[in-house]
């Protein structure tokens, strides 16, 4: 796959996409958000890559924001379908995805650079990392979920503060929030990316993606998360991941998943 705005390779059943844009701090614009979804799909389909991270080029930035001047002169009309679309095509397709997401946030991460992290399943930050929503600065709201997902993951309260305010919070911060999961030294967050990437690999992939589909159920509205649970659970014993799983348990060697 040839791509104009991102990077991708595959290592040890792990799939790396870095967004190239670092003259723009990587800003998202309608190309980059395309190819992104594009790369996540054959990502996701390819039965060899087992997890995902998503990070961004150079050392200053994840990214920094969407491309402010693409959308500048946009009608109510057309701010609802730019939204609408960039939902559809990115962010809830990698919340949704059975491919385990992590993103490694490597610098600033603001507007739909921060939504796009939370859309990921897990975060880890490197520790000169900054992240916010300054959205209501431009007189506009976040559009790719960010009024949702910010809420879910660290509180109405702080969510509120952080988009009212439009200001950033720090590595630290994020991390007593619970909006990302590790903070390392920049030169140690894609390999301990990987080093959880590479735990996340022993495990039945089939199991992983009912368990990414029966988590998520628990935050749709109207959606009883116990009983996809419970559904998902009894799917999994016709799967040949559970009869693999429960064989090499009983016979006291490591399994062997063949993702099935």
């Amino acid at each position: 796959m040839n791509f104009e705005n991102i990077l991708i390779e595959v290592d040890d059943a792990i799939g790396i996409i870095t967004i190239n844009r670092p003259k723009k701090l990587n800003a998202l614009n309608k190309a980059t958000i395309q190819e992104l979804h594009e790369a996540f799909k054959a990502l996701n389909e390819d039965e060899d890559v087992l997890v995902i991270i998503v990070t961004g080029a150079g050392d200053k930035a994840f990214v920094a924001g969407a491309d402010i001047a693409e959308f500048a002169d946009f009608s109510t009309s057309e701010g609802a379908k730019l939204a609408g679309k960039g939902q559809e095509l990115l962010f809830d397709f990698v919340e949704n995805l059975e491919t385990p997401v992590i993103a490694a946030i490597n610098g600033f991460a603001l507007g739909g650079g921060l939504e796009l992290a939370m859309a990921c399943h897990f975060r880890l930050a490197s520790d000169n990392a900054r992240m916010g929503l300054p959205e209501v600065s431009l007189g506009v709201i976040p559009g790719y979920g960010g009024t949702q997902r910010l809420p879910r993951l660290i509180g109405k309260g702080r969510a509120m503060e952080m988009i009212m305010t439009g200001g950033m919070i720090g590595t630290e911060q994020a991390l007593s929030y619970g909006l990302i999961n590790h903070m390392f030294a920049q030169e140690q967050l894609l390999p301990q990316c990987k080093k959880i990437a590479s735990r996340i690999i022993q495990n039945s992939p089939v199991a992983i993606g009912k368990a990414i589909k029966a988590i998520n159920a628990g935050f749709i509205p109207g959606e009883n998360g116990f009983n996809v649970e419970i559904m998902s659970f009894g799917e999994c014993f016709g799967t040949e991941d559970f009869k693999e799983g429960t064989s090499a348990f009983l016979e006291k060697r490591k399994a062997d998943f063949p993702g099935k």
